[in-house]
């Protein structure tokens, strides 16, 4: 399948060198706006372009993958689907429920797919939790928490991601990582509760507490932030069931049931690649592009990324930033 790179930073790096391992894929151009995206597409040996319908116009394109920052996301997408090219956008793929639903409508009258690139969901860990869950071994689920905490992103080109125009800040930045995954198990949850703190020469909150309930009884506690401190980058979960505990946590997902047993679950990944962000070396975008690509090859939606999830998430977000 030919892909069009749209989006040379840090994101459309880590895409490439993912792309460049999948057998059956082939990066065929690049498109980006600047004189560093020029240079990393010579560097890459691909041809450049300032516009999709112009690299749709000069190369074989099959699939558009959008890595550009998320202000940037709709008339990008909508460029891409007018194309009738099927699209790849990184999350989240809008900063509001209206935009989401317009992209989805114009791939529907464009007669392609487009997919949203929330990547935890192809992640060894969450796959055991998606795993736990289905099965029921260790009963229903009672309730969990969720960290994802950072030092404040300052190495954004143009610092974008500090304006909430542009960004969304942390509740779609950030924590939309875990909310997909907390949405893509449980539902979209019926109570919300948000409590923020920051410092005052900030414009933004720093730091997010969530509590989700739902009729059942079930809550969930998330925690995203990006501290104004050179804490290193740390994401974990645990989810406490009737009969059991599951935790992912320094490289690892341990299950410790009320039997006295103990499950040390295998998350090894057979392919890893160097993506070049703050991340160690991983298999989840490898993963995540393989299963995109394969259902762009069959013309059909993302079972793990649906489109009925993506709305749902974004709407809860909305209801964070009110």
């Amino acid at each position: 399948m030919k892909i069009l790179l749209v989006g040379l930073g840090g994101m459309g790096n880590c895409h490439f060198k993912n792309w460049s391992r999948i057998d059956g894929a082939q990066v065929t151009a690049a498109v980006g706006c600047s004189d560093p995206d020029r240079m990393r597409a010579a560097e890459w040996g691909l041809p450049y372009y300032t516009s999709i319908r112009e690299a749709c116009g000069g190369e074989a394109v099959d699939l558009v993958d959008i890595c550009a920052p998320t202000f940037l996301h709709k008339p990008l997408v909508l460029e891409a689907l007018s194309q009738k090219k099927h699209t790849i956008t990184e999350k989240p793929m809008a900063l509001s429920v209206q935009d989401a639903l317009q992209m989805f409508a114009a791939a529907d009258q464009a007669g392609v797919q487009l997919y949203v690139a929330q990547v935890l969901q192809f992640t060894r860990e969450v796959e055991v939790l998606r795993g736990v869950v289905k099965d029921g071994r260790y009963g229903k689920a009672l309730d969990a928490h969720f960290e994802r905490l950072s030092a404040c992103p300052k190495w954004t080109q143009d610092s974008w991601m500090l304006e909430k125009e542009k960004s969304g800040l942390i509740p779609y930045d950030l924590h939309i990582h875990d909310l997909d995954v907390i949405i893509s198990l449980f539902g979209k949850p019926d109570g919300i509760e948000t409590v923020t703190c920051g410092g005052a020469d900030k414009a933004y909150k720093e730091h997010y507490r969530f509590l989700y309930s739902w009729a059942d009884g079930l809550h969930v506690s998330a925690e995203a932030a990006w501290f104004n401190a050179c804490i290193p980058f740390t994401a974990r979960w645990r989810v406490y069931f009737e009969r059991g505990c599951l935790i992912a946590e320094g490289g690892s997902v341990c299950g410790y049931g009320a039997d006295g047993e103990k499950t040390d679950f295998d998350i090894s990944e057979a392919v890893t690649v160097s993506v070049g962000t703050n991340l160690p070396p991983n298999g989840w975008f490898y993963r995540e592009l393989s299963h995109l690509m394969h259902c762009a090859e069959e013309g059909k939606p993302s079972p793990l990324v649906p489109r009925e999830q993506v709305i749902a998430v974004l709407e809860t977000v909305q209801k964070l930033d009110q």
